[in-house]
């Protein structure tokens, strides 16, 4: 069947035109989901209202339980994206049919603040938010063949750069629209952005390289052998990254909450609980060129930096942060209020942990899968971080008393998750020394 576009990378020593795209629209697709995400513990807490109009928000412990589900189910519809996009549509038509989704679950949450709208709203942001998560980044790789995969190490980076500073401008500006304005202009401005960030990807259409979609041939390749040997072994890896992100994502609810409690002025400004989160990308935009340019080539002179020790390295990083973050509890358990930096220091050395981790595993995945299954095993990944926040979500469940105290409360709450990542780091140390290395890259033409 003829297409206007082409499907298959040419060889080329050179960037693949299409990358400016897809990067464009990644920094505007986060920006408004970042943005949103960012205020949802605040909103749900402070601003949320009932049908008749009236304040009727949620406890601390009910609000940070949603907000992990949320997050889980997020990251669990990649897999019915990557369906669509590998067995049916094809990435590029996927992409711009859920982002159309996605636009209208922002402009609900603009429209109505009861728990209607941030149902209504939070379920189709999920679906679109989710279901294009698998496409753009598997999207990314289809670009290159063998004669430039040499830059796909460092477009990843650049991909990832991106989405950190779109989320970094966001964090500052729609806490600040929240506090000054309210919810609907801070739920408007993240959708405007979605809606920039679909026009700027259908812009690039002639540019991208369009892997069709494989069929039946996705089926079969899915459930030959290779296939379900592949499936098996990132598996066993993901279930270990699914506890990094049972904490990681944590940044957004408790590390927040806990914010509230401390000194948040500097320089003689005070900083929004919801606008700490920002730490966040900036770091990731300047640790990112720094692990690669500096820390990486210093490490790889003493042992083998690969994919999986980069990861086990990140792990352990994450146990010191939220170590950290449980002796500043214990500091305002005591009756103190700390200052924000240590909190800082906190998310310098969490995001150290995502630069080693969550990088590395966008590049290790898209490797690792089969040519005709770039998005599932995306999509696969993806569970992992929906897994970790749907465990956040149900300890917090669990843990929530009747009259909405906590039985882990203060610092015993975040020396609970210090302790599991701990178990992680050394059970994924263990398993990943009997992990084969297997890299697929597309065809040229």
């Amino acid at each position: 069947m003829k297409t206007p576009y082409r499907t298959a990378p040419v060889p080329s020593t050179e960037i693949p035109s299409g990358i400016p795209f897809i990067i464009g629209n990644e920094l505007a697709e986060r920006f408004s989901y970042y943005g949103m995400r960012a205020i949802l513990v605040v909103f749900m807490t402070q601003y949320l209202m009932d049908a008749g109009g009236n304040l009727a928000p949620m406890s601390d412990s009910e609000a940070k339980a949603y907000f992990h589900l949320f997050v889980s189910i997020t990251y669990f519809t990649p897999f019915f994206g990557a369906l669509l996009a590998d067995g049916l549509l094809g990435k590029y038509r996927t992409i711009i049919l859920l982002s159309v989704v996605y636009c209208l679950g922002h402009f609900c949450l603009a429209l109505d603040d009861t728990r209607t709208g941030l149902l209504v709203g939070q379920s189709l942001i999920a679906l679109g938010a989710g279901g294009i998560k698998p496409c753009v980044s598997a999207h990314v790789g289809d670009q290159f063949g063998a004669s430039n995969q040499h830059w796909l190490s460092k477009v990843f980076s650049w991909f990832y750069l991106s989405l950190n500073f779109g989320a970094f401008i966001s964090m500052l500006l729609v806490p600040w629209l929240l506090k000054t304005y309210g919810a609907s202009v801070a739920f408007l401005l993240p959708g405007l952005l979605m809606l920039l960030a679909t026009v700027v990807f259908w812009s690039g259409r002639h540019r991208f390289v369009h892997i069709p979609a494989a069929g039946m041939g996705f089926v079969r390749e899915a459930l030959s052998g290779e296939g379900l040997r592949c499936l098996g072994r990132l598996s066993g890896i993901y279930l270990f990254i699914a506890m990094f992100w049972a904490l990681f994502d944590q940044n957004g609810s408790s590390w927040v909450l806990q914010s509230q409690q401390m000194d948040r002025i500097v320089f003689g400004v005070e900083i929004l609980p919801s606008q700490i989160q920002a730490a966040n990308p900036l770091l990731i935009v300047l640790l990112t060129p720094l692990f690669y340019r500096f820390l990486y080539p210093a490490l790889g002179r003493y042992l083998h930096l690969g994919y999986l020790n980069k990861i086990a390295i990140g792990l352990f990083i994450t146990v010191l942060s939220f170590v950290l973050i449980a002796a500043i509890q214990m500091r305002i358990d005591a009756g103190f209020h700390p200052g924000i930096g240590w909190q800082l220091l906190a998310y310098l050395l969490l995001t150290s942990a995502e630069v080693m981790v969550s990088i590395t595993c966008l590049e290790f995945s898209y490797t690792q899968a089969p040519r005709s299954m770039k998005s599932l095993v995306m999509s696969l990944y993806m569970a992992a971080v929906a897994l970790g926040n749907l465990f956040t979500s149900a300890v917090n469940f669990f843990i929530e008393n009747p009259d909405g105290s906590s039985r882990l409360a203060g610092a015993s709450y975040f020396w609970f998750f210090a302790a599991l990542m701990l178990a992680t780091a050394l059970g994924f140390v263990w398993h990943s020394r009997n992990y084969r290395e297997k890299t697929y890259l597309q065809d040229e033409t």
